[in-house]
């Protein structure tokens, strides 16, 4: 049994033998690596792609999922995140959790008897990395010889990018302001895994700087759910962080642009942007569906 809580619950082999899944399976191979299997999908935050992709995908893959909304499960205040695993584990025969703590999932896995897949926490939104990655390829034909650009919030996307572009040998900087970098814990680990790969990770406050030479640049929102009591604060701390026609101007001539939606047009990307001809947004949407397959196809293939 294996869960994948993050990013680095894979080794960079088996990163690889995913995304060489999710290619086969995004083009017709058939898999029914969940036949007759079940899998629970427990989810504290609301969600279109995260939801839709892993619903379609267990189908796909000859197994059935049931939804549970945050009203139904409230990991901690109806139950301990232990009770719903212990449970579940008895009935289910996988687990796919969305929650706002790590700490969560960690304890939801520690009492599981079955594989836990995170949806995304606050941490890590390590099966978006796994989209983001197979999207890089298909553009670039692979992770070396070119530089990824993140611009914006150190947050738990941010560190599962890092972590992944790490990961496969990549280079990938990241421009945020004063007091929104990469968390210290992630930065090492990415350091830590691009030492051993030949990757590089680095930190920049200008985005300009990032950009320059970059031939994906990529960003998330600056208000994540839960933090909507800073979203003034942050609107103003980030001005000067939105990619916009002029900011991709900056980076290679045959730049892609990225962003693991929702988006919020004014904010972290101008008007318009994603119907930029470099946008590459909903072909990395669509690629939520197909790398996830490729997950747990390898998670429960024999051998």
């Amino acid at each position: 049994m294996r869960s994948y809580l993050s990013v680095t619950d894979l080794a960079p082999d088996e990163i690889i033998e995913v995304l060489d899944r999710a290619a086969a399976l995004k083009m017709g191979t058939p898999s029914n690596a969940l036949e007759g299997k079940v899998g629970v999908l427990i989810f504290e935050k609301p969600s279109l792609r995260t939801k839709l992709s892993f619903d379609v995908g267990i189908s796909r893959l000859g197994g059935r999922a049931i939804y549970f909304s945050p009203e139904e499960t409230e990991i901690d205040v109806r139950e301990s995140a232990e009770d719903i695993a212990r449970v579940v584990s008895r009935m289910a025969d996988f687990a796919v959790v969305r929650t706002f703590e790590h700490s969560a999932i960690e304890r939801f896995d520690a009492a599981a008897t079955v594989p836990v897949v995170n949806a995304l926490t606050d941490l890590e939104h390590p099966c978006q990395a796994l989209a983001d990655l197979q999207t890089i390829r298909e553009v670039r034909g692979g992770f070396t010889g070119f530089k990824i650009a993140y611009i914006g919030d150190g947050n738990n996307m941010a560190a599962s990018l890092a972590l992944a572009v790490a990961s496969v040998g990549g280079e990938i900087e990241i421009a945020s302001p004063d007091g929104y970098q990469l968390k210290a814990e992630m930065a090492r680990k990415a350091g830590e895994i691009a030492a051993i790969t030949g990757a590089s990770v680095s930190f920049v406050n200008s985005p300009e700087d990032a950009v320059a030479g970059a031939s994906i640049v990529y960003t998330d929102v600056w208000v994540s759910m839960g933090q909507e009591s800073e979203a003034a604060v942050r609107k103003k701390d980030f001005a000067g962080y939105q990619v916009n026609e002029q900011l991709l101007d900056l980076a290679e001539p045959d730049v892609k642009f990225m962003h693991d939606m929702p988006v919020h047009p004014g904010e972290e990307v101008s008007e318009g942007m994603m119907d930029d001809p470099r946008a590459i947004v909903f072909d990395q949407a669509e690629n939520r569906l197909h790398a996830q397959a490729g997950l747990l196809d390898f998670l429960f293939s024999e051998g």
